[in-house]
């Protein structure tokens, strides 16, 4: 065993003695009151106390341990036990609270070489385009999905040492509804699109780092690739986003499009596409049938996706309520 090996067992032991920090459930007040899920996607305050209280004791274990993520990643698998009610226990909520707090301490520990180690002002940052040392590991880890998209262009603003601290992936549009539908109202060809797949930010980022990465990649592909006519993303209310940065950098809300279920295997959120290159289906009887209890489908009802737009030559134009049109899957 080599010593870089030996060092990495060690600590990887050594945070499986702290993570028991995060098992026991301990002192909860009223644990078996009740939280609708829309209070913990709207962070209302009963929600961001049970917040607190497990990242308090996961900063035990790293100090840098970011709460941002445990909720979204907490979000991600609310559904998974809300019921078709949409209403949790305390007790719920908390255990997955230390379940997704349990996993992040190791998710940055496994990544804690490409952690930015402090706060960054914007002039202190280098933009990339073509980022192919550390975004893919990052967002395998760090990114609430878990998941890089495949054959994905990447790009970061980078402190001096090379580490990302904003980062972005982008991708050909391949949802064909929405590809359709731009074609169809706004004379856009689907293949002059491309996607923002992924988006993660450290805690040490400089303020309005994502929109400022933003508007730099629109003006790279602008130069380098003039095929391209339009930026897209889905934004995902059901975990607490609400489109923000990409508001600042002038994207639009064009489109809704109804939210799917979640789907989950051995307790874990999966998405349509790993369901496809690990099982070859997304076939939901199927897979119920033939993995019962560990694949799982949320009950509860979802909020629509919605669907931003940034055209790359020239402003993006404000489209109405009423002439936004959701789409079905």
């Amino acid at each position: 065993m080599t010593d870089d090996s030996r060092c990495r067992e060690v600590s990887a032991t050594r945070l499986e003695d702290q993570l028991t920090l995060l098992e026991v459930e301990g002192d909860l007040p009223s644990a078996n009151g009740r939280i609708p899920l829309e209070a913990c996607r709207t962070h209302r305050q009963d929600f961001l106390d049970l917040v607190d209280r497990v990242s308090k004791r996961a900063g035990e274990v790293a100090d840098d341990f970011d709460s941002r993520a445990l909720i979204v990643r907490t979000l991600l698998h609310l559904p998974r036990v809300a019921g078709s009610a949409g209403v949790l226990t305390r007790r719920q909520v908390d255990a997955e609270l230390r379940r997704s707090a349990r996993q992040l301490l190791k998710d940055q520990e496994n990544v804690r070489h490409w952690v930015p180690t402090e706060d960054l002002e914007l002039d202190e940052v280098t933009f990339v385009a073509g980022e192919k040392s550390a975004s893919a590991e990052i967002f395998d880890r760090l990114h609430y999905l878990r998941n890089s998209r495949a054959g994905a262009v990447n790009y970061a603003l980078v402190d001096s040492a090379g580490r990302p601290v904003t980062l972005c992936s982008v991708s050909p549009l391949e949802w064909m509804r929405v590809g359709k539908q731009i074609t169809k109202q706004f004379d856009v060809p689907m293949e002059a699109v491309r996607d923002i797949s992924r988006v993660y930010s450290f805690n040490s980022a400089p303020p309005n780092a994502i929109s400022y990465l933003l508007s730099r990649v629109r003006n790279h592909i602008r130069k380098t690739s003039p095929e391209v006519q339009l930026l897209s993303t889905a934004v995902d209310p059901n975990l607490g986003f609400t489109g923000t940065s990409y508001l600042a950098a002038n994207w639009h809300r064009w489109m809704t499009i109804k939210a799917r279920p979640y789907m989950y295997f051995d307790g874990g959120y999966v998405t349509p596409r790993q369901l496809r290159t690990r099982f070859g289906t997304t076939n939901v009887a199927l897979l119920q049938s033939t993995y019962r209890r560990r694949f799982e489908v949320s009950s509860v009802n979802l909020m629509d996706s919605m669907i931003f737009f940034n055209r790359i030559k020239g402003s993006t134009e404000y489209v109405s309520p009423d002439r936004q049109r959701r789409l079905y899957r």
